[in-house]
């Protein structure tokens, strides 16, 4: 992160946040006085070196803000007497979306596994399994050897046995408890019992009526300031609770010559470097899944051998009020 602040009239202030970059370049593709620099995003992305995606000449710098509105990922931020300009009616906004509807949404969880940036909070509340059964168990410690074939074969994980010493040479298990908030009389137990000494009855379906039903509830939301609008939260979602917008529309194609061609399995920069986890390496050469891809640019930036082509045809910036910055905003929308 870093912040460089000019005073006069207004007090400005450029902010920027690491943990937000995806080393895209837009920022320094938008720069009018080319005082933003892209450092080496392929051995920072892999833990090589340890320094800031981007730099700025604080020199050169004339806090106009260009690169923090052209940035869809809110790695940068000018503020103008401590009013990010984002929040304010003169500047241009990117009309993305990143939304769970609650209503819809059944806790299953397959977003948040799925989620490259872990943007997704989630958690769900599950009814405990003791109201949801009805029965009785009863394990006779007499007959009982401790031979702990139930407490291996619970399903439940509802049987402990363990060694209690009584006495220096007593190493063997002596010792047998049965959790019922665990245990869904499954009768797997009485049935693995060599000595008869478990009895058990399931009265589930006898008490059905009395059970209540099964509700799951929960939380789960997108944190905005870190989604990339990569859309496999939407793609994955069983029930269509969430909602994505993409800050760009496009293509993005390899194309190779004789003379440079995709070292996939040697290389693997784009993979590397992708926020959205859209490319994979198959027989040998890089693919994106555009159901995936958010069309950052960052793979092109990173691909060493110059054969990604990104061609963006529409973006959803809008509110752009200055002709001169229509025209360089305009340029992000040439192939790349």
């Amino acid at each position: 992160m870093f912040n460089i602040e000019r005073s006069g009239e207004e007090h400005r202030k450029l902010t920027y946040k690491d943990e937000n970059c995806v080393g895209c370049g837009i920022c320094t593709d938008v720069c009018p006085t080319e005082s933003l620099r892209l450092g080496p995003i392929v051995p920072i992305a892999r833990g090589l070196i340890e320094m800031d995606l981007i730099s700025v000449n604080k020199d050169s710098c004339v806090f106009c803000g260009l690169c923090s509105v052209a940035c869809p990922f809110d790695a940068l931020t000018l503020a103008i007497d401590g009013i990010d300009v984002k929040q304010t009616e003169s500047y241009p906004k990117w009309d993305v979306n990143s939304e769970i509807d609650e209503e819809e949404c059944i806790y299953c969880g397959r977003c948040d596994a799925v989620c490259p940036q872990d943007s997704i909070i989630f958690k769900r509340n599950l009814p405990k399994p003791v109201d949801l059964v009805r029965g009785e168990i009863d394990i006779d410690k007499e007959q009982c050897i401790y031979c702990s074939f139930c407490a291996e074969l619970c399903p439940a994980q509802a049987i402990t046995i363990k060694n209690i010493p009584t006495s220096s040479a007593d190493l063997v298990y002596n010792s047998i408890d049965v959790d019922l908030s665990k245990c869904i009389f499954c009768g797997v137990c009485k049935r693995v019992c060599p000595e008869d000494a478990i009895k058990q009855i399931c009265s589930s379906c006898m008490y059905h009526d009395e059970i209540p039903e099964v509700e799951i509830t929960g939380e789960a939301f997108i944190l905005e300031s870190s989604c990339v609008n990569c859309s496999w939260c939407s793609e994955i979602c069983p029930v269509d609770a969430i909602s994505i917008t993409k800050p760009f529309e496009g293509a993005l194609e390899l194309v190779e010559t004789d003379e440079k061609v995709c070292k996939g399995t040697s290389c693997h920069a784009c993979q590397d470097v992708c926020p959205c986890n859209a490319v994979e390496i198959v027989d040998g050469k890089s693919q994106t899944n555009l159901d995936f891809c958010n069309l950052c640019g960052a793979c092109i930036t990173a691909c060493p051998q110059d054969i990604r082509v990104l061609s963006r045809t529409a973006m959803k910036l809008n509110n752009i009020n200055s002709e001169s910055w229509n025209e360089i905003l305009n340029t992000l929308l040439v192939g790349k």
